[in-house]
């Protein structure tokens, strides 16, 4: 299934501030999700402006089959990236920023000191910056999330990726109850982020094992969700076994609002950060406007 269906559309426009955005990453020596993993909405990422910051390397030590980041044996850890980060976060001036990382499972912490100390410093530089962070599972270790989250970022992301069914194919070195697990843990924990995970649509999942997922994570205590096309990074990735409708993703965002979720990202070229701070303020309206009155004393 090679051919592209008509409502796949790569932007391969650039303008003044994919430019800008560019010379901030390179000269601060970062690297970016939208770069490593061949994200389809660089361009126009780019161009308004905002990018998914990479941390701990460009080397995973995960082999996930669907996942264009190169899997190997990274070496040592840069004490100085949280810092670039947040200088590079600055000079791009942004209102909200999203980390993310590849696994670093040869790490004790599994990086989540990185990801606490690069929100600190970015909080330093952009006090009234929104921050996102979409981290790897830790191994299941639910004191490493906390890590994080004492750092206090607006949302803490793990995406499950997939249904149950196909964990072991698309993310061997995962488990689909583990993610469950670390999402739950976030959703319960103190000081409290918003909770948020996401799907791939076209590995060959069915559309009732879809709704359990959505029906799991929300139990776990999901508030944002977002769902996306899979699309094959390289010819040695595995290919695309359905590609869903635009009609189909509207389906599944209004299935998902009706189960619980606060906010709900659905389209064929969502990805996990993509205009990840207007689901924020979408969520966020929409739950105030669905929490009960105050009854006045």
């Amino acid at each position: 299934m090679s051919r592209l269906p008509p409502w796949i559309r790569l932007s391969r426009l650039t303008d003044q501030h994919f430019g800008e955005v560019s010379e901030q990453v390179k000269g601060h020596a970062l690297h970016t999700v939208c770069e490593s993993a061949k994200c389809p909405n660089r361009g126009e990422c780019w161009n308004r402006g905002t990018a998914t910051m990479m941390l701990l390397g460009d080397v995973c030590t995960r082999a996930c089959s669907f996942c264009a980041i190169q899997p190997g044996r990274p070496e040592g850890l840069d004490v100085n990236e949280p810092r670039r980060a947040a200088r590079a976060a600055a000079g791009m001036k942004l209102n909200y920023v999203v980390l993310t990382s590849v696994t670093r499972d040869d790490l004790p912490d599994g990086g989540a000191g990185i990801f606490a100390e690069t929100i600190l410093e970015i909080k330093k530089r952009l006090p009234d910056a929104g921050i996102e962070v979409l981290t790897p599972d830790f191994e299941g270790v639910t004191e490493l999330v906390d890590v994080v989250l004492e750092a206090r970022p607006d949302v803490f992301n793990h995406n499950v990726e997939t249904v149950a069914r196909l964990q072991a194919i698309v993310r061997p070195q995962a488990a689909y109850g583990r993610s469950l697990a670390v999402l739950k843990h976030a959703a319960h924990a103190t000081p409290r982020a918003v909770v948020k995970s996401g799907i791939m649509l076209g590995l060959g999942e069915r559309d009732d094992e879809v709704e359990q997922t959505l029906v799991d994570m929300r139990a776990a205590g999901v508030e944002l969700l977002t769902l996306g096309q899979y699309l094959q990074p390289t010819r040695n990735h595995p290919p695309v076994q359905r590609y869903v409708t635009p009609e189909a993703f509207a389906e599944w965002e209004a299935h998902a609002l009706a189960i619980g979720f606060s906010g709900v990202a659905s389209g064929p070229m969502v990805r996990s950060s993509y205009k990840a701070d207007e689901l924020l303020k979408q969520a966020l309206a929409r739950r105030d406007a669905t929490a009960p009155a105050a009854v006045a004393g």
